[in-house]
């Protein structure tokens, strides 16, 4: 870690001597540690530091973006320099009013000493766990342990001055047998969160029940979507209709539907980067301070996530959600959170006459029809066949192609309990979802494992 004041002693002089209108300084300083783990071996311990560091800088409405991996003040300088060129060649911007101002910021924790100091052999004794476990049925085992801190730092010409620390862990662990596979994980600020032993029981219980999977035909299926599958599907609708510019391009399924009832009643996404419940972070890359926004409420159409360029395109205020000034998405909800019910997995699976229940998905591709909120994948490492309220048996996996728009139109239970899933950065955000239970969801193809 640099620290705060290192890194405002580093960067204001350089702003303040900016030949720029206005100028801004993003850095990201990172450092992170990786132990991957395949054939119930560590295969790969890595660590990484870095630093990188964006000035964006102002000549009247033409804005210009460099960025450097170096803390030295003249590769610094060069970078700036370099965003001074791009700016005097480029096109003025009708849509850029100025640099955010200072604001105020809510105080959140984000930073967990411990997890950003642990070591490689800490890692290892916790995986040494889940070999341990998966060892007496002869399972073998894959997947990565990662644990690391970072900082993040937004200063600018107008005054923005803003520090937060970060830490995370994350585990994945996929158990495999010699016909099936199970699959959990799990995120934190605070390593302790992380119960190692639980999550490889939860997938090694679902290898076993997994094996010698059965084929079962494409079509039309209540499925029970356990929270890492929900959160996949929340990440592609994310990516393609929840940020601002989507939504202005029309590619969005949001785009013209506002104030209209688009999903079940059930259904309230939100996006909140000072809720602590997840990985809060209280500032975007601009500065501006992320404010919760109502998504989707109560099966209605409600808005999109803002930066500063494209609220000034609606003729209003960010909602502090600018990715950074290299990012040509603009702005994403980088904290998203699907509201919960009061039910339970356990009481949606009894409910089900002939279902399907889906541990997660993969290779999801959510470009098909964007304004649908078409989505195609696969279902992988667990995958279980309904039948009169109960588990018979593991299922070849299949293919899915579902609007997103019909499909959380069908919802009929949520669970009480919500999970945390990492999406996009998990230095900045996650996604928060409970299992949910949809009626009809559509298969498309199958598998021969």
């Amino acid at each position: 870690m640099i620290g705060k004041d290192k890194i405002f002693s580093l960067l204001q002089p350089i702003i303040k001597k900016s030949p720029a209108d206005q100028t801004e300084a993003v850095l990201i300083n990172g450092s992170g540690g990786v132990s991957r783990y395949a054939n119930s071996t560590i295969h790969q311990n890595m660590f990484e530091t870095n630093s990188k560091v964006y000035f964006r800088v102002a000549l009247g409405k033409k804005i210009g973006v460099a960025s450097c991996n170096s803390l030295v003040k003249e590769s610094l300088n060069s970078a700036l320099n370099k965003a001074m060129e791009i700016a005097k060649n480029q096109k003025e911007n009708p849509l850029f009013t100025g640099l955010p101002k200072k604001q105020a910021y809510k105080k959140v924790k984000t930073y967990n000493k411990k997890t950003a100091n642990f070591t490689p052999l800490q890692r290892a004794k916790e995986i040494k766990k889940i070999f341990d476990k998966a060892a007496k049925y002869n399972f073998d085992v894959a997947g990565a342990l990662s644990t690391g801190d970072a900082e993040i730092a937004v200063l600018n010409s107008n005054g923005v001055a803003c520090y937060q620390p970060t830490s995370s862990a994350g585990i994945n662990i996929v158990v495999m047998s010699d016909t099936s596979s199970g699959y959990s994980d799990g995120l934190s600020r605070d390593v302790d969160d992380i119960d190692t032993e639980k999550l490889a029981e939860i997938a090694i219980q679902k290898c076993l029940d997994s094996k010698n999977p059965q084929g079962l035909e494409p079509g039309e299926y209540d499925v029970v979507l356990e929270p890492t599958a929900v959160a996949a599907l929340l990440e592609w609708m994310d990516y393609i209709g929840f940020g601002a510019k989507s939504f202005q391009e029309g590619t969005s399924f949001l785009s013209g539907r506002i104030g209209q009832k688009i999903m079940d009643e059930k259904v309230t996404f939100y996006d909140d980067g000072n809720d602590d419940k997840s990985l809060a972070f209280p500032f975007d890359f601009e500065g501006v301070p992320k404010q919760k926004v109502n998504l989707i409420e109560k099966g209605i159409a409600k808005g999109v996530v803002y930066d500063s360029l494209t609220a000034n395109q609606d003729h209003t205020q960010s909602t502090g959600h600018a990715l950074t000034p290299d990012s040509s998405d603009r702005a994403l909800a980088l904290n998203l959170f699907l509201k919960n019910g009061d039910s339970n997995v356990k009481k949606m699976i009894e409910s089900v006459e002939r279902g399907i229940l889906v541990t997660r998905f993969h290779y999801i591709n959510g470009l098909l029809d964007t304004n649908n909120a078409l989505l195609t994948g696969m279902t992988r490492d667990g995958t279980f066949y309904i039948e009169n309220g109960k588990i018979k048996h593991g299922i070849k996996n299949l293919r899915f192609t579902e609007s997103m728009l019909r499909a959380f139109s069908n919802v009929v239970q949520l669970s009480k309990e919500r999970k945390l899933v990492g999406s996009w950065s998990t230095d900045v955000g996650c996604i928060s979802t409970p299992a949910v239970l949809i009626k009809n969801f559509r298969f498309t193809g199958k598998t021969e494992f």
